[in-house]
C-alpha cells in the first residue's frame, strides 16, 4: 500500500497521457537534448503553492518537453524538526510528476533549499559541507524520494541533488555527492542522477565521474547580460549591456606604475563635438591628459584630499589618499580628428568608468570600461554613430568566447561518459530586449552545436517568456498571459 494514491494518479496521468509524445530515453552517460523551464512554486516555502497543470500544458503545446522543479525542503518537513517527513505535503510533487507524464514533459526534482545547503540566504544551521548530522539528513530526504518515485522511469524523472554548490574543494563536494547517490541508489539503483557543477554551477567535476551520474552546467555568463539590475548579485552596479562586448580595461595607469603606463587609443571618423569622461576613483595623484591627433587638448590634476572641490569622499582606511570622483568632465573636438590618446602623465592610477564621444545632431555613443586592475589596452576604434557597436576593441566577449569558456571545458567531460544540461539560465527584464535577445541566440547556438539540452529559470516572470513585465516589449495576449512572441520564437527554433 505504500505511496498508493501517487501511484494511482500517475496510473491515471500514463492513461490521460497516451497520445503525448513520447519522451526519449535518458541516461547519465547521455542526456536527451531536452528544452524547457524552471517551474518556481515550491522554490521557496514560505510562499509555496501547488504546481499549475496550466504551466505544463502551454510548455507543451508552445514545444517543449522538460521542466525542472527547484525545491525547499521546508515545504515537506516537519515544523522544527528537518529529520521529519510529512507525506501528506509530497502529494503536489506526486501531481507534478503526473502532470509532466500527462503532457510529455521530464520532470527532474532538484533541491534548491537542501538539509544544510542554500546558495540563498538564510545559511542553514548546519552545513552539508562540514557537519555529518546535515549530510545524513539531507541523504535521508533524498532516500524517501528514491523510494517514493521508484519506479517512475528515467524517461520522466530525474534527481538534480543541488542547486548551485559553492566552490567546495573537489573532495568534500565528492565525498557529499557520493552520500547522496548512495542513498538514492539504495532504494532505487537505476534513478537518472544529476549534480550541479561545483562554483555555483559553473565548474565541471571530474571527480564525480565515477558516480555514473550527469553533471548541469550553468548559463549566466556573463553576469552583466543575464542579470543587469538584479539587486540580489547587486546588478545596479552593473554597466549598462551590450552584445557582444567590446572589452577596455581601467584603471589607466601613471608613471609610478610604468610598466602599465601606455596610453588608451581611440582611432576613427571623430565628430566636431564633446569627449565625455567620467572619472570614478584616483589613487594619490593623477595627471590626465587627452592628446587629439599628438596635440594635447585637455588635462587636469586629481589630487583627493588637497582640497579638490570634486572630490566626493576619500577612503581614510588607506595609507594614501583614495578618491572618489564618480564626475563626468567634457572635452570639447574639432571635427576631423583621426586619433584621440588618454594618458596618465603624472601619478599613480585614475579609474575611468566610461567616455561618450557626442556630437550636437546625432546624440551620444558610450562606451564602458571593465574594471580589471594591472592590464593595458589596445586600440578602440569608434565605428561611428550608426554602428551596432559603435565601438570596437580588441578584446571581445561574443559568442566564441563563451564557447571556449562555457562549453569546451565541459566536452572535456563529455569525454568520460558523462551527461550534460545547462540546469538554469536567462536574462533578467532589466537589460534591453534587443541586447538579450542576441546574447540568448548566441548561447543558444553554442548548445544545439553541443547538442545539450537547457533550462529557462521560470517561464512566467522576469527571466521568462511570459509575464516578464520588460519595459521594452509588446507583449502578445496568450492564454491570459503576456507573451513575449520574440523571446518564444528564439526558444522554439533553437
Amino acid at each position: 500500500m505504500k505511496n498508493l494514491l501517487f501511484h494511482l494518479i500517475l496510473f491515471a496521468a500514463f492513461c490521460a497521457g497516451a497520445a503525448a509524445a513520447e519522451l526519449p530515453d535518458a541516461t547519465a552517460e547521455k542526456l536527451p537534448r531536452w528544452r524547457g523551464f524552471n517551474l518556481l512554486e515550491k522554490f521557496y516555502a514560505k510562499g509555496a503553492t501547488p504546481f499549475r497543470e496550466e504551466n505544463f500544458q502551454l510548455i507543451s503545446e508552445l514545444g517543449f518537453n522538460f521542466v525542472r522543479l527547484p525545491l525547499d525542503y521546508h515545504c515537506w518537513s516537519r515544523s522544527g524538526d528537518w529529520s521529519q517527513i510529512n507525506d501528506d505535503e509530497l502529494k503536489d510533487i506526486d501531481q507534478a510528476i503526473a502532470f509532466g507524464k500527462k503532457y510529455g514533459i521530464h520532470v527532474c526534482l532538484n533541491f534548491h533549499r537542501a538539509p544544510g545547503y542554500c546558495v540563498n540566504p538564510p545559511d542553514e544551521p548546519k552545513s552539508l559541507w562540514t557537519d555529518d548530522d546535515a549530510l545524513a539528513v539531507c541523504a535521508m530526504h533524498w532516500a524517501h524520494f528514491a523510494a517514493r518515485y521508484k519506479g517512475v522511469p528515467n524517461r520522466n524523472l530525474s534527481f538534480d541533488l543541488l542547486n548551485e554548490p559553492p566552490d567546495v574543494k573537489p573532495e568534500i563536494y565528492e565525498h557529499v555527492v557520493r552520500a547522496l547517490v548512495g542513498a538514492i541508489r539504495r532504494e532505487d539503483p537505476n534513478r537518472l542522477v544529476i549534480a550541479d557543477g561545483r562554483a555555483w554551477g559553473n565548474k565541471p567535476c571530474p571527480e564525480l565521474a565515477p558516480l555514473h551520474i550527469a553533471q548541469a552546467t550553468r548559463g549566466y555568463a556573463p553576469m552583466q547580460i543575464s542579470h543587469y539590475k538584479a539587486n540580489w548579485v547587486h546588478g545596479e552596479s552593473f554597466p549598462i549591456p551590450s552584445w557582444p562586448i567590446m572589452r577596455a580595461v581601467s584603471p589607466l595607469f601613471g608613471p609610478e606604475k610604468k610598466q602599465w603606463n601606455i596610453a588608451t587609443v581611440i582611432e576613427g571618423a571623430l565628430p566636431a563635438g564633446t569627449l565625455r569622461l567620467r572619472v570614478h576613483e584616483v589613487s594619490n595623484h593623477a595627471k590626465f591628459i587627452v592628446r587629439g591627433d599628438g596635440e594635447k587638448i585637455w588635462e587636469r590634476d586629481f589630487t583627493p584630499g588637497k582640497n579638490d572641490p570634486d572630490c566626493k569622499s576619500l577612503d581614510k582606511n588607506k595609507s594614501w589618499p583614495m578618491g572618489t570622483y564618480d564626475r563626468d568632465y567634457t572635452v570639447p573636438l574639432q571635427g576631423g580628428l583621426k586619433i584621440l590618446e588618454l594618458q596618465i602623465t603624472d601619478g599613480d592610477w585614475l579609474d575611468l568608468a566610461e567616455l561618450g564621444i557626442a556630437s550636437p545632431n546625432q546624440g551620444e555613443r558610450t562606451f564602458v570600461f571593465t574594471h580589471e586592475f594591472g592590464k593595458t589596452n589596445g586600440v578602440i576604434r569608434f565605428a561611428g554613430f550608426d554602428a551596432k557597436p559603435a565601438f570596437v576593441t580588441t578584446d571581445i566577449f561574443d559568442a566564441s568566447r563563451l564557447r571556449r569558456e562555457m562549453i569546451e571545458p565541459w566536452q572535456q567531460l563529455e569525454k568520460q561518459n558523462v551527461g550534460i544540461i545547462v540546469g538554469e539560465w536567462g536574462c533578467f527584464n532589466k537589460t534591453p530586449h534587443d541586447v538579450a535577445l542576441r546574447w540568448m541566440e548566441d548561447c543558444l547556438k553554442n548548445w544545439q552545436q553541443a547538442a545539450w539540452g537547457w533550462c529557462v529559470w521560470n517561464f512566467t516572470g522576469a527571466f521568462g517568456p511570459l509575464d516578464s513585465n520588460r519595459g521594452d516589449v509588446n507583449y502578445e495576449d496568450f492564454h491570459g498571459h503576456k507573451l513575449d512572441r520574440k523571446m518564444m520564437e528564439l526558444l522554439q527554433k533553437y
